[in-house]
Formats: structure tokens, C-alpha cells, sequence
């Protein structure tokens, strides 16, 4: 986000509104099943009140469940993975991953990191890759980067710089043998961007099991996005839909 200089009060109000977004993401998560227990972690870059501000960034504190989680619940740290305020821990995992992301592509101001089944299932084939088969593959497949060289948990920066580096300029990176991280500016590009590709990994996972060929799309219909996927796909209507149903039926998150 721009560094502004923000009121006190503005800071506040916005903050608040983000928070509410990003308890609606893993809110949504729980629902489809895209975390792997009390792990995964999703994080937001907040905006800086001054320009000369320290950046920092929201972010689910270690132990707890998607299902569990609030707008306040979530823990603001700082780049050097200090948490300066909300109540718990930065999860090791987690600050290798986003602090190194954040740091070298200042543009993905969210970052999801989630095992959905079948981006997951993807990621554990030999070779894995998002096929041209779908409608969908049109506008994602220039937007991946495959990484086949990750072979533990990011226990260092230097493995949260690699990865940072095998995600490169594209906005979704399919880990090999691990899950997915998408990126976006901000939280409902990075949340529906996941959304499609896990609903189109679906897709391929399960025209796959039939051991027949897969359909090939003509190159040529690509679309060769690289910019922001709401500047394509209605992202923030999805999630405001979403808060809609959240608001009816687990009205908790907002709190």
C-alpha cells in the first residue's frame, strides 16, 4: 500500500476493516478445508501511518484453528518477526515464509499460504503443472511458478529467500510435495486467485483419475495477465459475498 500519512483514527478504522477481511479469508478456509490443522498462516502487510513508519503485517498467531480465528485474534509483528501487538506467537514456519515474500516483492501485500487438496495433490505428482484444459487454466497459467527444489519445512531465511526467488514475479507458487502460496495486493486478490486455482486443480485432479486425455486449450486464447487478478475477476465482490454469509452465520469472526 502507499505510505500516506494516515490519522490516528483513519489507521484505525482501516486496520479494523482489513482485519475483518482477512478473519473472513481464514474463516473461509476452515470451511473448505485448506488448512492443515493448527498449521498454515495467511498475512497482510498493514498500511504505515507515516511514511517513515517501520512496516508491519497481520498475521494468525501460533495453535489456533482457521475455525477459531477473529479480527482481533489476529497478531501484528514487525519484519524482524517481533510481534508488537495482539496476544501469542509467530509460528517460526511462518516468518521464514512471509517476512521473506514481503520483503522481496514489496507488491504482494497478502500472502496465503494453505495445503488445498487438490492444489496439494498437484504439487506431490513428479512433475507437477496446472494443464491448459479449463477455461480458468487461460487466465492462471502464466500467473504460476512451479518450485520442485523445496524439501523440508522453511526452518531458515535462506529457505524463505529461495522460495521468495522461485516465486519470482508470478502471484501463485505451487511448492512441490508441500502446497500452495499466492500472493496479491491486497486480501481478496490473493484469497479468490487461491480460490480459482484450487477449484481448477479440482478440476484437473478429477479429469485425471478418469486416465484418459486431457483436453488441450489453444495457446493462443491466453491471456497473459500479469497484473492484479481483480483487474480480471470480481475478487472483492466474491469476498464481500462471502462476508455476507459469514455475518448470517458465524458473525463471531468480525469481533
Amino acid at each position: 500500500m502507499d505510505s500516506v500519512t494516515l490519522s490516528a483514527t483513519d489507521a484505525e478504522a482501516l486496520e479494523w476493516e482489513l482485519r475483518r477481511d482477512m478473519a473472513a479469508v481464514f474463516r473461509v478456509a476452515a470451511r473448505l478445508g485448506w488448512n492443515e490443522q493448527i498449521g498454515n498462516h495467511n498475512s497482510l502487510m498493514l498500511p504505515k501511518r507515516t511514511p517513515d513508519e517501520a512496516p508491519t503485517f497481520l498475521i494468525n498467531p501460533r495453535g489456533m484453528l482457521f475455525q477459531e480465528l477473529t479480527a482481533s485474534s489476529l497478531i501484528v509483528c514487525d519484519l524482524d518477526g517481533n510481534v508488537l501487538r495482539g496476544k501469542g506467537q509467530l509460528r517460526k514456519v511462518a516468518f521464514h515464509i512471509h517476512t521473506r515474500i514481503h520483503l522481496a516483492r514489496p507488491d504482494a501485500a497478502c500472502v496465503v499460504h494453505v495445503h488445498p487438496q487438490y492444489l496439494t495433490a498437484l504439487s506431490m505428482l513428479a512433475e507437477p503443472e496446472m494443464t491448459l484444459s479449463h477455461h480458468n487454466n487461460l487466465l492462471l497459467n502464466d500467473r504460476v511458478a512451479i518450485d520442485n527444489f523445496g524439501s523440508a519445512p522453511a526452518d531458515s531465511h535462506a529457505e524463505g529467500d529461495r522460495l521468495a526467488a522461485a516465486l519470482g514475479d508470478k502471484s501463485i507458487l505451487l511448492m512441490g510435495g508441500h502446497g500452495v502460496t499466492v500472493v496479491g495486493p491486497t486480501v481478496h486478490d490473493a484469497f479468490d486467485e487461491c480460490f480459482i486455482a484450487e477449484r481448477t486443480a479440482m478440476y484437473q485432479v478429477t479429469a485425471m483419475s478418469t486416465g484418459r486425455p486431457l483436453r488441450e486449450l489453444p495457446a493462443h486464447h491466453r491471456r497473459r495477465h500479469r497484473g492484479p487478478w481483480s483487474e480480471k475477476i470480481d475478487a472483492r465482490l466474491h469476498l464481500d459475498a462471502w462476508h455476507r454469509v459469514l455475518d448470517r452465520e458465524e458473525p463471531d469472526y468480525a469481533r
